[in-house]
C-alpha cells in the first residue's frame, strides 16, 4: 500500500487544522502526531509485504518483474521516509534537551 500525494496532503491538512484549532480540534479529530507515524510505519510494512509477494510471484512465474521493481521502490521510498522522520524527532528531541533550563 503505497503513500499517494494525495493522502499525504490530507494528512498534512488535518495535522495543520490540529495545531491550529489547538487541543480541542486534536482530540475531536483524533488525529495525532503518534498515530500519523505509527500509520506510517504499518503503511511501509504493508508495502514490504507486497514486494515480497511480488517477488515470489515472479519467481512462480505468475508476474512481471516491472511490478516487483516497482514495489520494491514504493517499499524503499516508505521506508527512507519512516527514517526522515524519525531522525528528524531524534534530532528536535535532542535539541530540547540542549536548552538551558
Amino acid at each position: 500500500m503505497a503513500i499517494d500525494p494525495v493522502s499525504a496532503a490530507r494528512a498534512y491538512q488535518q495535522a495543520a487544522q490540529a495545531a491550529a484549532g489547538g487541543g480541542a480540534a486534536q482530540a475531536s479529530d483524533g488525529v495525532d502526531f503518534g498515530s500519523l507515524v505509527q500509520d506510517a510505519i504499518r503503511q511501509a510494512g504493508a508495502s514490504a509485504t507486497v514486494a515480497e509477494n511480488q517477488s515470489l510471484a515472479v519467481a512462480a512465474g505468475q508476474a512481471d518483474i516491472v511490478d516487483v521493481v516497482t514495489a520494491i521502490a514504493a517499499a524503499e521510498t516508505q521506508l527512507q521516509t519512516v527514517i526522515a522522520v524519525r531522525d528528524q524527532v531524534i534530532q528536535a528531541y535532542q535539541e530540547i534537551l540542549r536548552m538551558p533550563i
